[in-house]
């Protein structure tokens, strides 16, 4: 005679089988976090998915190891973001655990095929995936050529506050750097207050102001700025200047992953963009 497993227990393994899967997927750079020397875990470690939820260690342990507990949708909330997770496999996660998602249309940080596609469709015209924290997710070939050699960076460090004010050679192509960043400075403030919690942007905030002095000044002053469309003169050291006008585009309902482009705003800008685009070597 052969026993079934209760519902509830197939769907504790099920859940724990697929948390340990995602925590696995993801990278330390990609959650702002150091890799350190001595990594053996594959992905992040369970402390790190903890923290990254302002959960215990303990309990997040045992939800892994698929032990009888208790689990709020808020705390389900925030191992989706900690994880990464996309729409579809928050749905999965909400579904395993038997909860009601609290915000179904949650902004996700992932990029879809679709998403990539269109980024390369709209080449000359420089274009990124962004994040909240403006960790750049994804990009073009014009845009990984517009402000720096974004190929050449860590994934820690493709992160346009981080450039603004720590790279020479993003800072060199902005014509008024001095505007720019206190402008950056104020968004990114706007955009943290939903954020104050979270480890990742706390690291990052120690990191400008450890690195940065004049980050320490502008941020400082408590400015705030909403996000949208600023017009900018870039100088690019391979076409020389351009007049573009840079474009959010939402990809949730909340101030949250963007696709963010550059618009020639006249034929001699549009020009040098082209020539941008043809100088990228030709993949094999």
């Amino acid at each position: 005679m052969t026993t079934m497993a209760p519902e509830t227990d197939v769907r504790r393994h099920e859940l724990a089988a697929f948390l340990r899967s995602r925590r696995e997927r993801i990278t330390p750079e990609q959650v702002g976090l150091p890799r350190g020397a001595r990594r053996r875990t594959p992905g992040l470690r369970r402390e790190e998915v903890a923290s990254l939820a302002a959960v215990g260690v303990t309990w997040y342990t045992w939800l892994e190891q698929a032990r009888e507990i208790q689990v709020s949708p808020q705390v389900l909330d925030a191992i989706a973001r900690a994880l990464l997770l996309d729409s579809s496999e928050r749905t999965h996660l909400f579904s395993l655990a038997g909860a009601s998602d609290p915000a179904p249309n949650a902004d996700c940080p992932s990029v879809t095929p679709s998403l990539r596609l269109m980024l390369e469709q709209l080449d000359p015209i420089p274009a990124c995936v962004m994040n909240s924290r403006y960790d750049i997710l994804a990009y073009n070939v014009t845009y990984g050529r517009l402000l720096c050699d974004m190929d050449a960076l860590s994934p820690a460090d493709r992160n346009c506050m981080w450039l603004a004010f720590c790279n020479e050679e993003f800072r060199s192509s902005l014509v008024d750097i001095t505007e720019a960043n206190r402008t950056m400075a104020a968004k990114f403030r706007a955009s943290m207050a939903s954020h104050l919690a979270e480890p990742a942007w706390k690291a990052l905030l120690k990191r400008l102001e450890t690195t940065s002095p004049e980050f320490r000044e502008v941020w400082a002053k408590h400015e705030i700025v909403d996000q949208g469309s600023r017009v900018k003169y870039i100088r690019n050291p391979h076409v020389g200047l351009m007049h573009l006008e840079h474009t959010n585009l939402w990809l949730g309902p909340s101030s949250g992953p963007r696709l963010v482009s550059y618009v020639p705003l006249n034929a001699d800008s549009r020009m040098r963009l082209e020539q941008l685009y043809a100088l990228a070597p030709v993949a094999a």
